[in-house]
């Protein structure tokens, strides 16, 4: 995650796509080879995916540089660091309610003395135990990405303090939970909403973090980029698919009957 944290400390537009149903090697190096995408994020929250098939996702992201995240559940600290060792650039916590449950998250997420992650130097983070265990620790501290989702009444409360965490890298609002939460379901730019929205970003700017957003139109994205956010996510793989298939039967419109 390395220029992708670069690119947000620069101010930089990254654009970035959500994967899960679609964990398959070829597409993701498609996704690159096609070009436009700074990385990818892996759905593990509503997924499940094995670990070897994170595994060869990422070494397929990384062959075609593309950087990744795992999207997971805050429930596992055995999850968030099998996902950085199979090769996950840094993880995204889904679901997050409180600033307590943020700082157990990056706890997880970073060795001592920030957090209490189980030192093992054989994973694909440690190139395979040829790091010297006090330089490796070192290293993935700095290094790993530690996002938190902004997607529920109570961290949106309580977002000033989770942003100003040690640690934290990253704020992501999931706009659809973020809707539900608030009893607005799916309407995007209600005013609570976009109220929650601007707290996301204030707090961010206060305390020098980055902010993203998955983003369900062009007009939603041009809101979330004035306001601040320089994390984009316009499509999934699952999305991406249908898109396709109505650009093709749109272009063969005859064929198809339309």
């Amino acid at each position: 995650m390395q220029k992708i944290k670069e690119k947000l400390a620069r101010n930089e537009l990254v654009r970035m796509i959500g994967v899960g149903r679609l964990m398959q090697h070829n597409f993701i190096q498609i996704l690159g080879i096609q070009g436009g995408f700074d990385g990818v994020w892996f759905d593990h929250e509503h997924v499940g995916f094995a670990t070897e098939q994170l595994e060869i996702a990422t070494l397929a992201a990384r062959s075609v540089g593309l950087e990744n995240f795992v999207r997971i559940a805050p429930t596992d600290y055995a999850l968030v660091t099998r996902s950085i060792e199979a090769g996950g650039g840094g993880i995204m916590a889904a679901q997050v309610f409180s600033a307590e449950q943020a700082e157990e998250i990056v706890r997880w997420a970073k060795f001592a003395p920030r957090g209490n992650r189980g030192l093992n130097v054989g994973g694909v983070d440690g190139r395979f135990a040829s790091i010297p265990a006090k330089e490796f620790c070192e290293t993935s501290n700095r290094n790993t990405f530690v996002a938190i989702q902004i997607e529920t009444k109570q961290s949106v409360d309580e977002v000033f303090d989770i942003a100003a965490i040690d640690g934290v890298d990253h704020l992501f609002v999931g706009p659809a939970d973020l809707s539900q939460s608030l009893g607005v379901t799916g309407e995007f730019f209600h005013d609570d909403c976009i109220a929650a929205i601007d707290r996301v970003s204030e707090a961010c700017r206060q305390h020098g973090k980055s902010w993203g957003a998955v983003t369900v139109s062009p007009e939603h994205a041009d809101m979330l980029y004035e306001k601040g956010c320089r994390l984009l996510s316009p499509t999934s793989d699952s999305k991406l698919v249908n898109s396709g298939i109505a650009a093709v039967k749109q272009q063969f419109g005859k064929l198809f009957g339309e």
